[in-house]
């Protein structure tokens, strides 16, 4: 995967041909920049084994995943409520506060 290919450039016709190349191919007696031949097919790529390890998922690691996304979901569940209490006090308070000075402000007018 991470291994370094040589680029490829599209021809008009859709074929592909490497644009970076220092040797002839084998069997062409020429170098492959002057090659116009389309005869020859490319070798497969070699197939590397992967060094990551294969993740089983067995029914206790699926356990296991089911109750680690359940605590996930009651945690984000729990801050979230907390939140919208939050902003819901705070909008009554300044609610209660808006009421009280204009009851403040209508009596210092009327002069009492």
């Amino acid at each position: 995967m991470f291994e370094p290919r040589i680029p490829t450039n599209p021809t008009p016709a859709g074929e592909t041909t490497p644009i970076i190349t220092t040797a002839a191919l084998p069997g062409h007696p020429h170098a492959p920049t002057a090659c116009f031949c389309h005869n020859q097919a490319a070798a497969p790529a070699p197939v590397v084994a992967s060094s990551r390890p294969t993740v089983q998922l067995t029914p206790g690691n699926a356990l296991a995943l089911v109750g680690a996304g359940t605590a996930v979901v009651l945690v984000v569940g729990a801050v979230l409520v907390s939140l919208l209490l939050a902003v819901a006090i705070t909008a009554v308070s300044i609610a209660v506060i808006t009421v009280v000075l204009r009851l403040l402000v209508r009596d210092i007018q009327k002069g009492r």
